[in-house]
């Protein structure tokens, strides 16, 4: 089977051979990619989520496209350039249209520090919806008027779309591809993973409900307005998920400490 050993082999450890600073991003990275499996958004080779390098902003990491998310560790990040050229002695690389968008979002935002892109089943079913994201319930107010869409363009490797997709995201930390799936960003890792988990759970509510027969009864606009901006106080500005990505990386940690190798 070709290259059944970059699965099988245990690949070499990187923490000597970069900054601490980097190996702590790796970690951190590598926990999230654990943490979406465990949550069960990927379990596939497929899509991407990238973080900056804290100490080295003009690098940032990324999956390679023959490990499944389970299989992601910190050392088997790619490590790449603003222009989306890995750096290091391998062959391995991400899949061309994650690398075309998530590429652009490192270079061309440099206060975002990581971005998120995935095909969950109930994204999937809300993208190819033309009425966009529903509101229904007090945790999806933290996401009213601030939802991002992009239209889709066929598979997104394509140069010319990413200035589009960063176009239509704008301000926004959360993005619904039409009829293709989502994308969040974040200050950190955890931000664009919390954002993600809201959007998920809200797109999923929102399929729930409207299979229900029976008359969907959404907040409106005012009251999501106002509970958005309880929510916003809490957090003063600051990035959101911190303590529950902290609580989930110590799940994995109990579970399965690999992706810290």
């Amino acid at each position: 089977m070709k290259n059944v050993s970059v699965i099988t082999d245990k690949e070499k450890s990187l923490k000597n051979e970069v900054s601490k600073t980097e190996w702590s991003a790796r970690v951190e990275l590598a926990g999230a990619f654990r943490i979406c499996v465990s949550r069960g958004w990927n379990e596939t080779t497929a899509s991407h989520m990238t973080a900056r390098v804290p100490d080295q902003p003009d690098y940032f990491l990324m999956n390679a496209s023959d490990c499944s998310w389970a299989e992601v560790t910190a050392s088997n990040l790619l490590k790449l350039d603003l222009n989306g050229e890995v750096v290091g002695n391998t062959e391995r690389r991400p899949r061309p249209a994650g690398l075309n968008f998530h590429s652009a979002i490192q270079r061309e935002m440099p206060k975002i520090n990581c971005s998120l892109h995935l095909h969950p089943i109930a994204g999937v079913v809300i993208s190819a919806i033309q009425e966009g994201l529903m509101f229904f319930d007090q945790g999806s107010c933290s996401l009213y008027d601030s939802v991002s869409y992009h239209e889709f363009e066929g598979i997104a490797e394509e140069e010319d779309e990413a200035p589009r997709i960063l176009s239509d995201l704008g301000e926004n930390y959360a993005m619904i591809m039409y009829n293709h799936g989502l994308l969040t960003i974040g200050r950190t890792v955890p931000e664009a993973i919390a954002y993600m988990q809201s959007l998920i759970d809200t797109c999923d509510k929102q399929c729930r409900i409207l299979s229900m027969n029976a008359t969907p009864k959404p907040l409106s606009a005012e009251l999501c307005q106002w509970t958005k901006s309880q929510m916003a106080k809490r957090s003063n500005s600051q990035p959101i998920g911190e303590t529950e990505f902290l609580a989930a990386f110590r799940r994995e940690i109990r579970q399965d400490p690999s992706f810290m190798d």
